[in-house]
């Protein structure tokens, strides 16, 4: 008797939209993967053509340096006007700032202390219970400050609830996967600065920041001194602490870092 051949498997429709399912899953994570990495490329390329575009104004500058000085053969060259111009580089107009520092949130009324970050891209304020709702048409979320009891904060906004609208949502990629996080604007003060900053909303109560301010906070208007820390008062609320008791909780900071 010739032996029958098995029958072909059968895939079931439902199995067939679950295979389809999986595979659109992984071709959007890596494209979302091929995407970041581009956006990380293009920002690389960005910041080197800057460095180019700089390093060549800095050689013609030199060139025109040599070249004055060989038309002035052994006559003594004076510097001083070339100093007091340094004075007026765009610099000087910058707020220095340390690694760390107290920022104050106006629209939540208190204050919090910040890591000062140029890796990081954007700002991240600490949430928790993250809520999105709807109103007048346009994307808001609901959120507290995502804090411990060891955080330094005004206490009576620990629990409450902070609303503001959407400005916009950043996908993050990580190993784990990636994810959707809301993004808005809040006005921060740190020393003389007062902005509107955009914020990442995020549960940062694992770290000892609740805040991150990112190089889109840094651009254009703040240095860092990483040798330094809270180099500006911290800024004070109804219902907190008066600014000169903020030493020792600074001093809390070093215990950490020299742990």
């Amino acid at each position: 008797m010739t032996p029958q051949a098995e029958p072909e498997p059968v895939l079931s429709p439902d199995a067939f939209d679950a295979r389809i399912e999986q595979l659109e899953q992984t071709m959007a994570l890596r494209c979302d993967l091929a995407e970041d990495r581009l956006s990380r490329h293009d920002l690389r390329q960005t910041e080197m053509m800057a460095d180019i575009k700089d390093a060549n104004a800095l050689l013609q500058q030199l060139r025109g340096n040599i070249q004055r000085l060989e038309q002035r053969g052994d006559e003594p060259v004076i510097v001083m006007a070339e100093c007091d111009e340094a004075a007026d580089t765009p610099l000087a107009d910058k707020e220095l700032v340390g690694r760390a520092e107290w920022i104050g949130l106006p629209d939540i009324g208190t204050y919090l202390k910040a890591r000062i970050d140029s890796g990081a891209n954007t700002s991240s304020l600490s949430a928790k219970d993250i809520t999105r709702f709807e109103r007048d048409g346009e994307d808001w979320v609901r959120f507290r400050l995502g804090i411990t009891d060891e955080d330094v904060v005004v206490d009576d906004v620990r629990d409450e609830w902070i609303e503001a609208p959407v400005e916009r949502r950043v996908r993050i990629v990580q190993a784990a996967g990636s994810e959707s996080r809301p993004v808005v604007s809040l006005l921060m003060t740190l020393g003389s600065i007062r902005e509107p900053v955009e914020f990442t909303l995020n549960d940062r109560s694992h770290l000892h920041f609740p805040v991150l301010l990112g190089r889109r906070f840094l651009m254009d208007i703040a240095l860092i001194d990483v040798a330094e820390t809270y180099l500006h008062p911290r800024p004070e609320f109804p219902g907190g602490r008066p600014a000169s008791e903020a030493a020792q909780d600074e001093l809390n900071d070093q215990e950490e870092e020299d742990r």
